[in-house]
């Protein structure tokens, strides 16, 4: 039932009896990364209908968003862009997307977590290092554009760990921090509680108390969010908020929570297994005692009609961390070029002017 690129890298991939049919019917592939592992996946679908996966090394990759033919990734000290190579109708080696990376701007290690592209096609990320959202410069590591009120100057000290962006009409509007701090890591003494979400067209933290909140995203009039640290995917319904906003669990995950994709009326988030201090004295520890289960690592599909995981892909082996999700439409089979073997040098394509 399955495709893996590298059948000798320790990793074992397996999915629910109709993840493959839910990808078929909906025509969609998806893509995830890790940077745990540092890979960027791709999941689709063979010709015969089974399961494919294909993969390739970026070191500590993060944030990822598609648009179109596009696609950014965030790396340790680079943000890469890549573009689609086929024009529709055409396959490579069976695959009907290939993504070839076209251009690569050189940030310097700022622990870059999610990224976007706006309604002006600018590139924004949230500069977690530096507590700011930025850009990428010609001449600089980067270009701040917004900080938090309660972050005083911009040093490299991660002192609130802002990770998420949400776009609204295609334009930056959302924010999530894990803590409202200006001490120098701060946050990781407000995990359990610490977390808001902010609007930064007034500076107002919009819902507070909440717990390593993550990916925050604008869809069918609510915004989603990650309540990481409770296991919970949830959203807060603005409409109905006079100053602050009510966070509603949807369901409960048996992970981590980072990455979230949404189409339809499903959401595709990424989850991962509990392994280190960052993730201890979570009171999603304790959830996951209660329901006598184990977290493990792979992507979730979630009904938002009917509140529940319907389908699941599961990761074993040398993956135990995701970040990002992207939800590829019309598309079968997508896969990337790298920079391992020779094929980068020798497809070479032309744009017809």
């Amino acid at each position: 039932m399955l495709e893996n690129q590298n059948k000798n890298s320790g990793l074992n991939i397996t999915s629910s009896p109709n993840f493959t049919q839910w990808l078929s019917d909906r025509f969609v592939s998806l893509a995830f990364t890790t940077y745990q592992a540092g890979k960027i996946f791709f999941v689709g679908l063979q010709p015969n209908g089974n399961l494919s996966v294909f993969e390739r090394t970026f070191d500590r990759c993060m944030g990822l968003w598609v648009n179109n033919s596009s696609l950014y990734l965030s790396s340790r000290y680079q943000i890469w862009g890549f573009e689609n190579a086929l024009a529709a109708g055409q396959t490579y080696k069976d695959y009907d997307v290939l993504y070839i990376p076209q251009s690569s701007s050189i940030t310097g290690d700022l622990d870059v977590h999610d990224l976007v592209v706006d309604c002006s096609g600018k590139l924004i990320f949230t500069n977690t290092l530096f507590n700011c959202l930025a850009t990428v410069s010609h001449t600089h590591s980067f270009a701040p554009l917004w900080q938090p009120e309660f972050i005083s100057q911009l040093v490299a000290e991660d002192r609130c760990h802002l990770n998420g962006i949400a776009l609204q009409e295609g334009k930056i509007r959302y924010v999530t921090t894990i803590a409202q701090t200006d001490q120098a890591n701060g946050w990781r003494d407000r995990r359990h509680d610490g977390g808001c979400i902010i609007d930064i067209t007034n500076n107002q933290a919009i819902a507070t108390g909440l717990s390593m909140p993550h990916s925050p995203r604008w869809y069918q009039e609510r915004l989603w969010v990650l309540n990481s640290g409770t296991g919970e995917f949830g959203y807060l319904d603005l409409q109905q908020a006079k100053q602050q906003a009510k966070f509603e669990p949807v369901v409960f995950c048996p992970g981590y929570l980072r990455g979230c994709a949404l189409r339809e009326n499903y959401a595709v988030v990424g989850i991962s297994q509990l392994r280190n201090k960052t993730f201890s004295g979570l009171l999603l520890e304790q959830k996951l005692q209660q329901a006598d289960t184990e977290s493990f690592c792979g992507l979730l599909i979630i009904d938002l009609l009917q509140g529940e995981i319907v389908h699941w892909l599961k990761l074993e082996g040398v993956v135990n961390e995701l970040y990002d999700v992207a939800i590829l439409p019309n598309v079968r089979r997508p896969m990337a070029i790298g920079f391992k073997s020779d094929e980068i040098e020798r497809l070479i394509t032309i744009e017809r002017l």
